[in-house]
């Protein structure tokens, strides 16, 4: 689903916000000093980046290669996407969706693809949505839409990582346990996250 090859996300992580010009300059320093390709990750609430910080990041430090777009915000998605498309980079660069309920909209909207918790849950609904989009199979898309939102509600609590680990156990795949303190998943989540995984069939 990732189709920009390698990169690496980079946030800082102080309690405190810096300034939008110090923010570029770190991102660029980052890139710079390490010599790979940086994605930006926006999640956290005090250190985030609204769209217009992150076009200008994109635009001035050339080693930052794309953004995920996270926090369930659809609006600074659809934001970020028109205005690297206004700032001329959009071709360059990729903006990747981590609005796990609403993979539909972000594929339609022109996300690159998506890092999310439901692609490692899901993985081939997922790629199949992705294709559906692709192709305008709107009917198609819409239903798998529906069903990977199911999964979604299901597997959306504070312990989200021991739930994707039991959506990968009704595939037969082991992906271990949760580190502590998180707690693994309760049985009446592993029963729902059950009966949505059914549902993608």
């Amino acid at each position: 689903m990732d189709r920009c090859g390698g990169g690496r996300a980079a946030l800082p992580v102080y309690v405190f916000r810096s300034v939008d010009d110090s923010m570029v300059r770190h991102f660029g320093a980052v890139a710079d000093g390490t010599g790979v390709p940086v994605i930006l990750y926006t999640l956290i609430p005090w250190s985030y980046l609204l769209p217009p910080l992150l076009v200008r990041i994109l635009r001035e430090a050339p080693g930052v290669i794309g953004v995920k777009q996270s926090a369930s915000d659809m609006k600074a998605l659809a934001d970020l996407l028109l205005l690297s498309e206004e700032a001329g980079i959009r071709e360059r660069v990729r903006i990747l969706s981590a609005v796990d309920a609403l993979l539909y909209p972000s594929f339609t909207l022109g996300s690159d693809g998506a890092v999310a918790a439901i692609l490692s849950a899901a993985p081939e609904a997922c790629v199949e949505l992705w294709d559906a989009v692709g192709r305008g199979d709107d009917a198609t898309a819409l239903d798998l839409h529906k069903k990977l939102l199911r999964l979604w509600n299901a597997i959306d609590a504070p312990n989200l990582p021991a739930n994707v680990r039991a959506a990968m156990r009704t595939q037969g795949r082991e992906g271990g346990v949760p580190r502590p303190p998180m707690p693994v998943s309760s049985a009446e989540q592993e029963a729902e996250i059950g009966l949505a995984m059914a549902g993608l069939v």
